[in-house]
């Protein structure tokens, strides 16, 4: 049984005790039936978006609030409703309140494309930002609780509890079926059985609920008290760009080779070409190279690729997905994004610049991969990228689906190859979602954004790297461009101060899809 924001609310606060913090939900722009869309649906729920937050009490303790509104458009997460729970998790942190936070959503808001998947990025780097300042954050997952919202700030709880019988997962049974011709195996995306394999930390009815958080609260109180809380990284009142210090021509998109007018759908096709370069291709033209394997704890990933490299005389790691590695359903699991983390790890160890290649069909779609808990590792990554102190730069190769292409996205710096693309799903994938079939494909990727050009006009990415016309035509010359490309922009990298550096990328996240 579905439990609304305002039922939840009543059943976790005190009585009379919550206040609202919402302001009206920013603008977004939208197609008129999209428009039409969010009327029906504030009619229908009541609310004014997916989310609902403010301050209230928890058996006298005062507390900051997150709850979704399943009734709002499946309560899915556009960039309207990420800016409210990023304002509210700033505003919970600059008040040094514990945080609880109750989603329960079908995942990324499909009408806005993927602008809104990226948004995920930043609601991730909010709550990193909260726990890092010493600050408590509960999460009790509500039914549903699906896609790039369960992957993201779903899964950052210091604890995180469930509704008895929800339905919790990374990727929906529809589109899994439409996807693979087959539905997906029974009993896998549900509380109880992600408590069993130690995903989650229990199942629990929300009065239950109520009288947990109390004592985690009690508990994690005294922690507090007794550590020294860092500064926040970045400031709750810093949106704006007349609000910060970094200059325009820094965050400023470099404009290369933009080609606008490549079909959505021609790129799509293009970079699924099996001749199509990868990271192997780049890594056979830098100077120096030297392959690692695994986590460093039993687990590995053939469908990854993690080496030490020196690209035109600069030291790094390198990690991305291996295309030559992927093959059906043998796509990247729960082991490689432990593999990315130790990545990621390793280069603030070292101290030296983070390269990461996305070129992926997206995460395991499994019975395995659920599991071992894929949807909190794509969490983690995001985490850790947004507050990793070392130069990082990110590479778009070719496909980018899904919560795996993202949890390799947050950088100093983003390139793309001209035919590279992202996505929260692959175009039939969201068809299957919008139309409940696969023929509109084409159609759903014109409309999301997805393509290098849309992603450059909407600060995802920062420069494209031309293909001349397809990378898999001329493999040897593109992949000495790409590596040139990325040199570049490490030896820009380099130069500059690390904390500035993670100011910037900060920054540049937290501003993401907002109006300028």
């Amino acid at each position: 049984m579905r439990i609304s924001a305002g039922e939840l609310l009543e059943q976790l606060l005190d009585p009379g005790s919550f206040v609202s913090w919402d302001r009206p939900p920013v603008a977004v722009a939208g197609s008129p039936g999209y428009r039409d869309e969010l009327r029906r649906a504030a009619e229908l729920s009541g609310t004014d978006e997916s989310v609902l937050t403010g301050i209230g009490s928890l058996r006298g303790r005062r507390v900051a609030v997150i709850a979704c509104e399943f009734g709002f458009l499946a309560g899915s997460v556009g960039v309207a409703a990420a800016e409210r729970i990023v304002t509210a998790v700033e505003r919970a942190t600059e008040l040094g309140l514990p945080l609880i936070a109750s989603p329960t959503s079908g995942g990324t808001r499909m009408q806005e494309g993927t602008v809104a998947f990226v948004q995920m990025v930043k609601i991730a780097a909010a709550v990193a930002v909260h726990k890092s300042a010493g600050h408590p954050y509960l999460v009790y997952l509500r039914d549903p609780t699906m896609g790039g919202v369960f992957a993201s700030w779903g899964s950052l709880g210091h604890i995180t509890f469930a509704q008895p019988g929800a339905l919790i997962g990374f990727l929906g049974p529809r589109v899994y079926k439409a996807l693979y011709d087959k539905p997906f195996p029974e009993g896998v995306q549900t509380a109880e059985n992600l408590y069993r394999n130690g995903v989650i930390d229990g199942v629990l009815p929300v009065p239950i609920f109520r009288r947990i958080a109390h004592r985690a609260l009690t508990v994690l109180n005294g922690t507090v008290a007794l550590k020294h809380s860092p500064p926040q990284l970045f400031p709750a009142a810093d949106v704006s760009p007349a609000a910060s210090p970094v200059s325009a021509s820094e965050l400023s998109p470099v404009v290369d080779s933009a080609r606008a007018d490549i079909p959505a759908w021609q790129s799509v096709l293009a970079s699924r070409r099996p001749d199509r370069p990868g990271i192997r291709d780049l890594l056979r033209h830098v100077t120096q190279r030297v392959l690692l394997s695994g986590t460093g704890q039993g687990e590995s990933d053939r469908t990854v690729v993690h080496a030490l490299a020196c690209f035109r005389g600069q030291p790094c790691v390198v990690f991305g997905h291996d295309r030559s590695g992927q093959e059906g359903e043998n796509t990247m699991g729960p082991a490689a994004l432990r593999e990315a983390r130790r990545s990621m790890a390793l280069a603030q160890e070292l101290r030296v610049p983070l390269v990461l290649v996305i070129d992926t069909v997206g995460a395991a779609l499994s019975k395995e991969a659920e599991e071992r808990g894929l949807a909190p590792e794509i969490a983690r990554c995001l985490a850790d990228l947004t507050t990793l102190s070392t130069p990082t730069v990110s590479v778009l190769l070719g496909q980018g689906t899904g919560g795996g292409a993202l949890a390799l996205l947050p950088a100093d710096r983003v390139l793309a190859a001209t035919h590279a693309w992202l996505a929260p799903l692959p175009p039939e994938g969201a068809s299957a979602i919008v139309h409940r079939d696969t023929t509109h494909a084409p159609e759903l990727a014109a409309a999301q954004g997805i393509r290098s050009a849309d992603l450059l006009a909407n600060g995802i990415v920062d420069r494209i790297v031309p293909e001349h016309p397809d990378a898999a035509d001329e493999p040897i010359p593109f992949a000495r461009r790409m590596v040139q490309s990325i040199a570049d922009e490490l030896t820009h990298l380099t130069t500059q101060p690390e904390d500035h550096l993670l100011h910037i990328r900060q920054h540049r996240y937290r501003r993401l899809g907002l109006p300028t």
